[in-house]
């Protein structure tokens, strides 16, 4: 096609090209300070400063203490040691930086100076680094020595047979959390037993949990059907906060209450919600992320779920974005908080975007690599899709391969994939039938078993499935009838790990900082397994058994017969 007036084409035929990339598809938009589209560098965000009087912060950030919101009081109260403020505060942000990226200064001295720092000092530093100087330092500065990965289990038809085989299949692949929700809320209790069976019939000692509201989430875990919580949401904004009829000693209160029975739990924040919520008073969205993190730093909650979350797309969309997520993770390490470093909500259309978006975290390792990989197809994920699925299993291990970098997943044989779904399957069958629930079919256990997604099973008689629900919650189910339907029916192996992860709940071990369980039933932590990383040739690496095991994948042929596989 030529222009009117002759000559050259009107448009390239390269621009075509380009203009159908998927990366297209994707949403941009320019920077606007004034409503807090900007990612990390607003001109409104405060200078960084702190006054204390007799042992209180009286002035923080350039606020007067009579001016402070209550996030404000909160940090100035709860999460900032007010001994070594001052001392800490004096120190310049580039000093600051170097501590961070330089191996040789220990994590537990920049702790010691972290634990005095403001949120707009927090800021100042971190915009002192690019992002490969971000990765450095949070290698060193996660809690636990090894790395983990957690994994949404979910149904589009809230259908528990396939979330118990899924949980089962992603826990023999590596994930040591897993995590469910619903379309239909008042499905919760047979799905979140579901969830809890797969796992341990898939490994030992993973933990699982169901994001509900607040209410019948705690109840969930009361009752032991579930280990922990991470959806508890706190905001950078006094109006963001109380739209959610909350603040943060509510939010506090909640927390004592989880850790109170020795249930794991966590918050969950991150960089774009206020202002996808129209609050964010002009502020950038990572300042008001460092706040979130302070306070739950306050709140005494052992960790936090950051990364953007189910914000992704407002920073995703302005320049810097995805260096601000990692800059969010990376706060919340040296801070010495559990890190669930996002990876979750799906925010592109393009493969490469995806993996840029993934690799910040994967490279350098954090607690939770993914605090959400989707285990099913995007079109089963409740969590609104993720940005990796059970699509991409080979495409992670592939990665971990290439670049000697634990992900913390395996590759599993088939028939072993397979084994673990179809008993997980069955082992349900059992509880549901001891439980007097509605039966599970034999059609309905094959179908699981081989199936990819929801779309391959059967339909389930759904109010009878409710009735069953509202029978678990009037009759008082527990985690320990569970373990008691699951040793009736057979499978006493299922039923001494579950047994051995509610044991865990009374010794209060879940509670340390980054607590996961091994398959062993031990837990690993910030406590007894710390992070150690100093440099070349120390911290954590995959070696030995674990790096064996990594090499070992689909296709993978022997080099001297190449016609066999060894993987």
């Amino acid at each position: 096609m030529t222009n009117p007036a002759g000559g050259l084409p009107s448009r390239s035929k390269r621009t075509e090209v380009l203009e159908k990339r998927p990366v297209n598809l994707d949403g941009f938009v320019e920077e606007w300070p004034e409503v807090g589209m900007v990612a990390m560098d607003s001109p409104y965000d405060p200078e960084p400063g702190v006054r204390v009087e007799n042992g209180v912060i009286v002035e923080m950030d350039g606020r007067r203490r009579a001016d402070f919101d209550f996030l404000d009081q909160f940090i100035a109260d709860h999460a900032i040691d007010v001994a070594v403020t001052e001392r800490a505060m004096a120190i310049p942000a580039a000093e600051i930086a170097h501590m961070l990226v330089d191996p040789r200064v220990p994590r537990e001295e920049v702790l010691a100076v972290s634990r005095g720092l403001t949120p707009a000092k927090l800021l100042e530093v971190v915009k002192t680094m690019n992002v490969v100087e971000m990765m450095m330092a949070l290698q060193k500065m996660r809690a636990r020595r090894t790395p983990a990965n957690q994994a949404h289990s979910t149904s589009a038809q809230d259908n528990p047979i396939q979330v118990a085989a899924e949980a089962a299949e992603a826990a023999l692949r590596g994930f040591r959390e897993l995590e469910t929700t619903l379309g239909v809320v008042r499905y919760a209790p047979l799905v979140a037993i579901a969830l809890q069976v797969g796992a341990q019939a898939g490994k030992p000692g993973v933990l699982t949990q169901c994001a509900l509201e607040e209410a019948t989430e705690l109840e969930l875990g009361m009752r032991g059907i579930t280990a922990y919580a991470e959806t508890i949401s706190v905001y950078g904004t006094e109006p963001v906060f109380c739209d959610g009829d909350d603040t943060p000693w509510s939010k506090a209160f909640l927390a004592s209450a989880y850790a109170s029975r020795g249930i794991k739990m966590r918050f969950t924040s991150g960089t774009g919600s206020e202002v996808q919520m129209g609050y964010a008073e002009s502020r950038s969205m990572l300042y008001l992320e460092i706040r979130c993190i302070l306070v739950t730093k306050g709140a005494g909650v052992q960790g936090l779920q950051n990364g953007s979350i189910s914000c992704i797309g407002v920073p995703g969309a302005v320049p810097a974005g995805i260096r601000a997520v990692l800059a969010e993770n990376l706060i919340a390490s040296t801070v010495d908080l559990e890190c669930a470093s996002g990876n979750d909500q799906s925010f592109s259309h393009s493969d490469l975007r995806r993996a840029a978006r993934l690799l910040p975290q994967l490279l350098p390792g954090t607690d939770f690599i993914c605090s959400g990989y989707s285990a099913v197809p995007n079109y089963d994920n409740m969590f609104a899709g993720s940005n990796l699925d059970a699509e991409d299993y080979d495409d992670w291990n592939v990665i971990q391969r290439d670049l000697q970098v634990d992900g913390a997943l395996r590759h599993v044989p088939e028939a072993e994939i397979l084994a673990a779904r179809n008993r997980a399957a069955r082992a349900l069958q059992a509880v549901f039938a001891h439980l007097g629930l509605p039966p599970i079919t034999e059609e309905e256990i094959d179908a699981a078993t081989y199936a990819h997604g929801s779309n391959e099973l059967p339909l389930r008689d759904v109010l009878e499935d409710l009735k069953g629900a509202q029978r678990v919650m009037d009759g008082g189910v527990t985690g320990l009838d569970i373990v008691k339907a699951l040793h009736a029916g057979g499978f006493e192996d299922i039923a001494e790990s579950l047994l051995g992860v509610l044991k865990q709940r009374v010794s209060g071990d879940l509670l340390h900082t980054s607590a996961i369980l091994t398959p062993e039933l031990t837990t690993l932590s910030a406590i007894n397994d710390a992070n150690d990383y100093a440099g070349p040739g120390t911290g954590y690496r995959p070696s030995g058994d674990r790096w064996e095991e990594m090499k070992a994948l689909r296709h993978v042929v022997s080099a001297r017969d190449p016609e066999r596989e060894v993987g």
